[in-house]
């Protein structure tokens, strides 16, 4: 610590476990700290051990403006030390606390001289243990403090105590008093209320004492928190009283409701709580996080890609994403039960799997690839209880547009960071035509927010301005509830899954060419949807085994969709040996088994009407450019600069940095084929781009470095362990 850098004097009030935590960790970051205890044993403690400096004397005359003075005593106790609190708020010392709840404390000291000084805090952090023994420096490393300014706290006052949790490793968020203590009533003081009544409950019965000795760990670890300490929580109890009733009101009714499921047999209604609970902590923690759905995203993660490899083998990538999305879509809206095998269950699919959910759908899995939904109607969908969080799905959110544009109840949708920078407009703009009331942020990206439409949808004759499968599947999802027909007409053909998927589940879908209608108001019936293997995810392993001299590969039961198999037909045009074998129709789509053996490649002028059935592939189809022999040009694809990351910019950048010759355009590129060299790439948090340059590294001359590569995981879980299947090494190198 700089010898310049003075730190205020921390005066802290009450040595219990908590108070003792704090005071240790103020010590050992260098702050001059005082205590006081009505306990002398623990004062006495507390400066044998070096918690505290030195004792606070009974009117904290060691403490002068711009000091900090902290409570840590149970909450109705702070009454019993208000003429002090006042005397130090107005000689401008800065008060803070760590008590449960923050309602009391304002009424005690909102608005009296010196109150602007006062700056309410609750690390949300703690220990059953108690006392100064068992004092813990560590205890708020990486945890939230909620601080609940005044109206009249200054910003000054603000900063101090923020500065001070964070000295200590704490992250720290602000609200307001009434906020924290409703929020922490149904998050923290309901379960503890409820633990300490079903051990009380059990407790009181001879008979019941039984289960005690047989408790196995899931009754041990719901009512360990019963060993809190009582005095606090029956303070809570008195001082949180109203937002504490509603919280266990809101419980009740919970409880009564499950009661009459069992009661009743009623297993669809106690199939959705079961399997809605089962995923609820980790879908709440990634949206309070902004982080993935699932466990992958828990370190951010690099590539090294090794030079060279071969690839030979046999392989079935995981299901198509597409697909998954929409078999969850329809699936929630038909009238039935749905059956799904193959479904993908990376990032963007749970993503669209919890948001129906939260919408009331009974959903149950996904277990390896297998989904069943109950469901609903196209009617029966709730309004769910906050915010739809899709994560970085852009599928998601501008699918579900459409949808919930026509529903009788108001929603939002939000998602990560890079999902905050898409633009929204292309969908938002015909929706508010066919009478959505939808808007964006001012620059028209998420979040989303949709009421309900005032006098309903009514159906658009709509010209596509860019060949958009996502924009024309939110309309015809807008049209199933819109009055009369809805059309839309494309510019040139986009992958037709959901066109398929409505024929599949009964709903009449008429194309006439580039032309795509509906009538709204029909039903759609459950049905049972094998989702083929993605040909987005196939397709690095086709130029993989394209682009190495030695290579033959099978690729098993992918989706042939004709307007999907751009990356074959351009991959055929440069001289690719490609052969597709075994062809069957399954569930409407057409799937077939690939079959590539390397043969030398070509430079071509990309055909701009295979643009729109390849756009997810240019990525890795770049990569083949690089390793071709000759020009390939690509026009036409100004959409790959709005993808997850501008695609062009990004590619062009990375094949420079290999030595490549690379130009990007405003739509799309120019490479000359040539010797791949070693070095280092940024991926930008895209999963396409990581997997390119993984692809790229069997043609380099040196291991290829990529960074950023955790998104991979959350898209294309098992990519690593297929590549390694078939001869591609990529090590994968974690940093916490």
């Amino acid at each position: 610590m700089s010898s310049e850098q003075i730190l205020p004097s921390v005066g802290v009030l009450g040595l219990g476990m908590m108070g003792a935590s704090l005071a240790a960790a103020l010590t050992q970051r260098g702050y001059h700290v005082y205590g006081y205890d009505t306990h002398q044993a623990s004062l006495l403690e507390a400066e044998q051990i070096g918690l505290i400096a030195s004792p606070l004397s009974p009117n904290a005359t060691e403490l002068v403006s711009g000091d900090v003075f902290i409570i840590a005593i149970p909450v109705l106790a702070v009454a019993n030390y208000s003429a002090l609190i006042h005397q130090l708020l107005q000689r401008g010392v800065i008060v803070t606390d760590i008590c449960s709840t923050k309602g009391y404390l304002a009424t005690l000291f909102a608005g009296s001289p010196g109150s602007e000084n006062l700056v309410l805090g609750h690390p949300i952090a703690g220990s059953e243990r108690s006392g100064v023994v068992n004092a813990n420096a560590s205890l708020f490393e990486e945890q939230s403090v909620i601080l609940t300014p005044l109206e009249d706290t200054t910003a000054a006052a603000l900063t101090v105590v923020r500065k001070l949790w964070h000295q200590i490793g704490a992250k720290t968020a602000v609200m307001t008093v009434a906020e924290h203590d409703q929020i922490l009533a149904a998050t923290s003081h309901l379960p503890h209320f409820l633990a300490f009544s079903l051990v009380d409950t059990l407790a009181g019965d001879a008979q019941n004492r039984k289960i005690f000795q047989y408790a196995a760990g899931g009754f041990r670890d719901f009512t360990r928190i019963a060993a809190s300490d009582s005095r606090m929580w029956h303070d809570i109890a008195q001082t949180n009283q109203a937002a504490l009733l509603q919280a266990l009101d809101g419980a009740i009714e919970g409880f009564s409701a499950l009661r009459a499921m069992i009661a009743e047999g009623d297993s669809n209604k106690l199939m959705g709580v079961l399997t809605r609970s089962k995923v609820a902590r980790d879908h709440f923690g990634a949206v309070l996080q902004q982080r993935s759905y699932r466990q992958y995203k828990v370190d951010s993660m690099d590539f090294i890609a090794k030079a060279g490899g071969r690839v030979v083998g046999d392989i079935r990538v995981p299901g198509d994403k597409s697909m998954s999305h929409r078999s969850i879509m329809l699936g929630a809206l038909a009238d039935g039960v749905t059956h799904v095998s193959g479904f993908l269950e990376g990032e963007d699919a749970l993503a669209t799997l919890q948001a129906f959910r939260d919408m009331g759908v009974v959903i149950e899995g996904p277990e390896r690839g297998e989904v069943v939904i109950h469901g609903v109607g196209i009617d029966g969908l709730a309004p769910p209880p906050s915010a739809l969080y899709v994560g970085n799905s852009g599928t998601t959110i501008r699918l579900l547009s459409g949808l919930l544009s026509g529903q009788q109840f108001s929603t939002e949708m939000s998602g990560d960071s890079s999902l905050a920078k898409r633009p929204m407009r292309r969908v938002t703009v015909p929706l508010a035509e066919m009478g959505a009331a939808i808007s964006t942020a001012e620059d028209g990206t998420p979040p989303v927010r949709i009421a309900q439409a005032e006098k309903g949808l009514q159906g658009i004759h709509y010209e596509l301005p860019i060949a958009s499968a996502q924009v024309k599947s939110a309309l015809l999802l807008a049209g199933l509830y819109a009055k009369g027909t809805t059309t839309v007409i494309e510019p040139a053909p986009t992958r037709d899954h959901t066109e398929r998927m409505l024929r599949g589940f009964g709903y009449p879908v008429e194309t006439n060419g580039d032309t795509i209608s509906l009538v709204g108001g029909g039903r759609l019936t459950a049905c049972d949807i094998d989702v083929p293997a993605d040909i987005s995810s196939s397709a690095f392993f086709l130029v993989a085994a394209a682009i190495t001299p030695g290579s033959d590969l099978w690729l098993r039961h992918v989706g042939v969709n004709p307007t999907r198999i751009g990356v074959i037909n351009i991959l055929r045009a440069m001289g690719a040996n490609i052969s597709i074998k075994n062809e069957r129709n399954v569930g409407g789509e057409p799937v077939a088994d690939l079959h590539i053996q390397y043969a030398p490649l070509k430079g071509i002028d990309i055909p701009e009407d295979q643009v729109p059935l390849a756009i997810d592939e240019f990525p890795v189809l770049f990569v083949a450019a690089a390793c071709a022999e000759g020009k390939t040009v690509l026009t036409g694809a100004e959409e790959l600069r709005v993808k997850e990351s501008d695609r062009i910019q990004v590619m062009a950048d990375g094949l420079q940095a290999l030595g490549v010759n690379a130009v990007a355009t405003p739509d799309g590129m120019i490479i000359h084929g040539g010797a791949i060299g070693g070095g280092e790439v940024v991926s930008h948090d895209d999963h396409r781009i990581a997997m390119a340059f993984s692809v790229a590294s069997l043609r380099a001359n040196d291991d290829i470095v990529i960074r950023d590569c955790e998104n991979v995981a959350t898209s294309f879980p098992n990519f690593v362990e297929l590549c390694a299947s078939v001869g591609k090494t990529i090590e994968i190198e974690k940093h916490g």
